[in-house]
């Protein structure tokens, strides 16, 4: 285990690691959208976004409108479809194949979690891939294991582009990957892999877990428990993409994680909860070279690129070659 004393390699360190902020990635990728919406509307073409939005999760309500609001930021067409709780696969079914039918509909986000009498396998693979700008429908996955162009997952793509713009090196560097699920960590995998990373995918059952995350140039975090990743997780001067977002709701939780608690607990008492990441936010500022915060790290980047799918998949199923 490391030292929770920093030595004096580590202390240089904490002087130049980075913040790597979503929100200007964020920004720069909207404006790159709006060049090619506008070249897409100068073609007659408005892309068009329908997201279905199934039963009463607060989360899942937020998360819609925030991408409905990015939709009408950006010029595209939107709409938002509201089904009650009690509603049956057959029934979501019906839905999506409706909206594979018309025309004027680019891209069908069915929001997730889905009610539990509702099979979400069923209903995602009912989306036409050509239309499935969540990237999860089994050809979509296809393509991106054997390295074809196709819809991409919207988070991974986003932590591809976080590294990109921030001109981390992948090409030849060790990244670890904590977390295997289908929607961020294999694919973030692959993406890493395509660029030419040696990846390691780590879990919960991971032998001597620190160890094998220590090893990382670049650290993926996405395995969904609040503040799992300390120091000894962590290779002095490594990359951290924290993609967790877990509430912390009691003052004794939130104790535990922060070794400086109070700002936390204000923020605990004024808003009731405490967002943090997979990441132990303290240490990551203190062994990363350069790390993701959370809130405005990778989370702004997952919208941003549901847009980017929507209008690549707008380009390609009306044929329009960009002249860019």
């Amino acid at each position: 285990m490391l030292n929770c004393q920093a030595p004096e390699a580590i202390k240089e360190l904490i002087l130049s690691a980075r913040v790597l902020d979503g929100n200007k990635i964020r920004d720069e990728i909207k404006l790159e959208l709006a060049a090619q919406i506008e070249e897409l509307r100068r073609a007659g073409i408005t892309p068009g976004l329908a997201a279905v939005l199934t039963g009463d999760n607060p989360a899942s309500h937020i998360y819609v409108r925030n991408k409905v609001k990015m939709c009408a930021a950006l010029g595209l067409h939107s709409e938002k479809i509201e089904l009650p709780s009690e509603t049956t696969t057959e029934q979501l079914l019906k839905v999506v194949e409706d909206l594979n039918r018309r025309d004027e509909i680019d891209g069908i986000l069915v929001q997730l979690p889905l009610p539990p009498q509702v099979d979400a396998k069923r209903v995602l693979m009912a989306v036409d891939p050509a239309k499935d700008v969540d990237g999860f429908h089994p050809v979509n996955i296809g393509n991106l294991v054997s390295g074809r162009p196709g819809l991409v997952p919207c988070t991974p793509a986003g932590i591809i582009e976080i590294l990109k713009r921030s001109e981390v090196p992948m090409k030849g560097a060790r990244a670890t990957v904590i977390g295997r699920s289908d929607i961020v960590g294999k694919p973030v995998a692959m993406l890493l892999l395509h660029q030419h990373a040696t990846v390691t995918i780590a879990h919960s059952r991971t032998r001597d877990l620190p160890a094998v995350a220590r090893e990382a140039d670049i650290l993926v975090a996405a395995i969904g428990k609040a503040a799992l990743v300390t120091r000894d997780f962590i290779k002095p001067g490594a990359t951290v993409i924290d993609v967790g977002i877990n509430r912390v709701t009691t003052a004794e939780e939130v104790r535990q994680i922060f070794r400086d608690p109070a700002a936390p607990l204000a923020e605990l008492a004024a808003k009731g909860s405490v967002l943090v990441g997979d990441v132990q936010p303290e240490d990551v500022k203190e062994i990363a070279g350069a790390y993701t915060p959370v809130p405005g790290g990778v989370g702004p980047l997952t919208i941003a690129m549901l847009m980017a799918n929507t209008v690549r998949a707008a380009r390609e199923r009306r044929a329009v070659t960009s002249d860019k």
